[in-house]
């Protein structure tokens, strides 16, 4: 089936509404995880494959980091690309609800840029991991990944490192 031409602009400048109930949406959205998604766990895995061990949501640290290494004082953070703005194509904005969406993006980076400086003042190394370093076109290659945590946690003296699919920050 395609539309007639003189329909087109106007169907195609129309929102999509959502099909669910808000009682179904707020559902849909609680169901979405932050402990134990498939990146932290293919990291941890990988990290306990290497010998090192460690704690998990720390609750005496700020933003309660995914991987804790107390021995090292370092902590490390596995960011999903969209929830905290990273930017690659994976941080897309929702086309309903604008503004709300950009105001809760907007208070979680400003939120996660006080837990990186909190932390920094108690003396902990942070680690960043973006979620596109392990999924899609521009992920790295898992050994070279673990390799570069790795090495972050025992060796660096850098008190920040970011992983993204597109370079490393320091």
């Amino acid at each position: 089936f395609q539309y007639p031409t003189l329909l087109l602009p106007y169907i195609m400048e129309q929102k999509m509404t959502d099909i669910l109930t808000p009682e179904q949406r707020h559902r849909a959205m609680s169901n979405v995880k932050n402990r134990n998604t498939k990146p932290e766990l293919k990291i941890r895995k990988g990290l306990h494959s290497y010998g090192l061990r460690y704690r998990m949501y720390d609750r005496s640290l700020p933003g309660k980091p995914d991987i804790v290494f107390p021995q090292y004082k370092v902590a490390i953070f596995i960011h999903g690309c969209f929830w905290h703005r990273h930017t690659c194509s994976r941080a897309t904005m929702p086309a309903t609800r604008v503004s709300f969406w950009t105001e809760k993006f907007t208070k979680n980076v400003e939120r996660d840029k006080i837990i990186i400086n909190t932390l920094f003042l108690l003396g902990w190394r942070v680690l960043i991991v973006w979620e596109c370093t392990l999924i899609g076109k521009g992920k790295w290659p898992f050994c070279l990944l673990l390799d570069t945590i790795a090495g972050f946690i025992l060796t660096s003296s850098t008190s920040y490192l970011e992983l993204s699919n597109r370079n490393i920050i320091c």
